[in-house]
């Protein structure tokens, strides 16, 4: 039976570029018959992506049917995994985010979780001397996985290993990584097609704190006032995918990228008062900016307080 391998809901880089790089593994190195799938569609840098490296797009699947064997990179939280995942005959995870639990597995397992900005990362230790047999194609899925989690070594989740396994990708790809970087982060800018529900699940993730469920949104880019002069109808639409989604808020970061700061929309009390608990900010205003703020994982949901 094929081997599935996927990244959570709401795909971005690295869950989209992590699946196709451990399948490629699995099946020229390991032997065994894998295949990347999505659980949703990729971003608009993911797709950029996977133009720019001639790579297909995998397949987008919403569930897993029972027995199937598959392993889960880039996340180990069941609420970003498909509802029936512990049907599945999980075979690894492969992560950088902490230890959620909740996932239940047929036998033992390997698991490798680390402390590092990006599971591509780890995913380049993993497959070691087999690397020489990796193709350009490949390579390039890695480095763009690396960059972006990264956002090009600026995010406060950047390591040395982070930063030494792309500039060897970046090398041997002779790839200048300024300039590879910036046409990344323009395609994730674009979102003038998107909707703005679309905008609000486009990168988030679902957490609780202090009995209150937020969908906690982050949105990269280096054009932040293509995604603020949105502001009134994003606002407006975060009451109706919060109901849909089963959450108390829609908690909208617009992470600017070059400057190297977050702007926090403030549509209610309950987000002004986050805010100001979260990260001693004076809210005067629907929006707060948060300088400094650059990692959802690091920065952001650590701090959260009711």
């Amino acid at each position: 039976m094929t081997t599935l391998v996927f990244g959570h809901k709401s795909p971005d880089t690295d869950s989209t570029g992590s699946p196709i790089i451990w399948a490629w593994y699995l099946n020229q190195i390991k032997g065994v018959d894998a295949k990347p799938v999505l659980l949703g569609e990729p971003n608009t840098e993911a797709l950029f992506v996977l133009d720019r490296w001639s790579l297909d797009k995998p397949e987008i699947i919403s569930e897993v049917a029972a027995d199937t064997p598959v392993v889960i990179v880039d996340t180990n939280n069941p609420a970003e995994l498909p509802d029936n995942i512990n049907d599945a005959d999980i075979q690894g995870i492969i992560d950088h985010h902490k230890l959620v639990g909740g996932l239940e597995t047929k036998g033992p397992i390997d698991i490798r979780i680390e402390p590092l900005a990006c599971t591509a990362t780890i995913m380049w230790k993993m497959i070691g001397k087999d690397l020489a047999q990796m193709p350009q194609s490949i390579q390039g899925a890695m480095l763009s996985c690396i960059l972006s989690d990264t956002l090009e070594f600026r995010s406060p989740t950047t390591t040395n290993e982070d930063k030494a396994v792309a500039w060897d990708l970046a090398q041997a790809l002779d790839v200048n990584i300024s300039e590879y970087a910036a046409e990344m982060f323009a395609a994730k800018s674009d979102v003038s097609a998107f909707s703005e529900a679309e905008l609000l699940r486009m990168d988030s993730k679902e957490y609780e704190v202090g009995g209150k469920q937020f969908r906690v949104s982050v949105l990269e880019t280096t054009s932040p006032k293509m995604v603020l002069d949105r502001k009134d109808a994003l606002m407006a639409a975060m009451p109706g995918v919060a109901d849909e989604d089963g959450a108390d808020q829609v908690l909208l970061f617009v992470v600017d990228i070059l400057q190297e700061e977050a702007t926090l929309m403030v549509p209610n009390d309950l987000v002004k008062s986050v805010a100001e608990k979260s990260f001693d900010a004076s809210v005067d205003g629907d929006t707060v900016v948060l300088p400094g703020i650059m990692s959802r994982k690091k920065q952001i949901i650590p701090n959260l307080k009711v």
